[in-house]
């Protein structure tokens, strides 16, 4: 960790106007946006390099991040998503080998502002009571009352349409051009592990912008369809639940992951939600209903399927429930091979439980 005393301060206003005082590491600046937290103990670059995470400030729960560097293959998108981070201890030094530099260095490259010395798991506490509200961190301007105006103005999460801004600009093509199993990803904030997961099963696979209409993707000539996570709130996404339920009229294999999994669900007529403070972690505990088994997931999202819709919808079977607050993890469809789930199965970071998930899709577009 870098010398407290050659550290310039920082300050981090919540919206509930609960102040913490902290040293500046990153990038010297003011940053915003929705607080949230993750509770993973390691794993922390392709944490911060998830789109969903864009818009958001986040909170490391583990007390050390950093004290393995970065690597540049340990990245889920082209850069740092996160809007800001908030850390107990952001360490310089790094004991890994095999990694190029520090975080420090990282931040700083991608124009990230940060704060550190805050005691993250009472923060964790607060948020987990008081819910998911903004702030904004500042190594720049120490006055409150001048943070207070400018947090005024930041927008709130619900209603913001996020997924086009990390989306790709371009389409691009990876995996093998020969394979029979043809995949169109429509792409609202896509981490790299799950088009891997997918290639690596065989599958050649396409990506798009997530504004993308059904007649680009049939020229493709796809086996079936993907609909990934991303940021945002889904309500707001009216063009992709269009498109959502042009491909349903196509009956050919679907699966969505979180943000996918909300918008299916739109498609269907069931509402979305804000959530109180998300979940956002490598160890959430779900049931699978099918099989009766229980999984380990990841998580990272701030929104959820409405629970008592979903399970009123004679077209929808629940597959997957959160045994923490029995929140809907999982849904297919009754009369088409369409799924799909609110966790990552791809893990990255976290447990491998659900990696089967990816199995089952590849498996319904052989057979389709």
């Amino acid at each position: 960790m870098p010398t407290l005393l050659l550290q310039k301060p920082a300050i981090l206003l919540l919206q509930d106007g609960s102040v913490h005082h902290g040293k500046a590491f990153g990038k010297t600046g003011t940053t915003s946006g929705e607080i949230c937290f993750n509770t993973g103990m390691t794993g922390y670059q392709e944490v911060f390099t998830d789109p969903s995470y864009f818009g958001q400030v986040l909170i490391m729960n583990s007390v050390h991040i950093g004290n393995y560097g970065v690597k540049d293959e340990d990245v889920e998108s082209d850069g740092v998503k996160i809007r800001g981070l908030i850390g107990r201890n952001l360490a310089e030094q790094f004991s890994r080998i095999q990694a190029r530099g520090s975080l420090d260095e990282y931040l700083k490259a991608n124009q990230v502002v940060c704060i550190e010395g805050v005691d993250t798991r009472a923060l964790v506490t607060h948020v987990r009571r008081k819910g998911a509200m903004n702030c904004i961190i500042s190594s720049e301007i120490l006055e409150v009352n001048e943070l207070k105006k400018q947090l005024g103005s930041v927008p709130d999460m619900d209603g913001l349409e996020l997924a086009s801004a990390v989306s790709t600009k371009k389409s691009y093509e990876t995996g093998n051009p020969e394979s029979p199993v043809r995949i169109a990803v429509l792409d609202y904030g896509v981490k790299k592990n799950i088009v891997h997961c997918m290639v690596e099963r065989g599958a050649f696979v396409k990506v798009f912008p997530a504004r993308t209409g059904l007649h680009t993707l049939k020229e493709f000539k796809p086996s079936g369809y993907f609909l990934s996570n991303g940021p945002g709130d889904p309500a707001a996404m009216d063009y992709a639940v269009e498109t959502v339920k042009e491909i349903l009229r196509e009956e050919k294999p679907l699966f969505g992951i979180c943000l996918g999994h909300q918008l299916l669900a739109l498609a269907k007529g069931i509402p979305t939600f804000k959530m109180h403070h998300g979940h956002r972690g490598l160890n959430h505990p779900v049931k699978n209903l099918v099989t009766g088994k229980c999984e380990i997931t990841t998580q990272n999202h701030g929104f959820g399927v409405d629970p008592v819709s979903v399970r009123k919808n004679p077209e929808v079977e629940v597959t997957h429930v959160n045994l923490n607050d029995d929140s809907i993890e999982g849904i297919r469809l009754k009369n088409r091979p369409v799924f799909s789930v609110q966790y990552h199965p791809e893990a990255t970071p976290g447990p491998h439980d659900s990696r089967y998930l990816f199995d089952e899709f590849i498996d319904l577009l052989k057979k389709a």
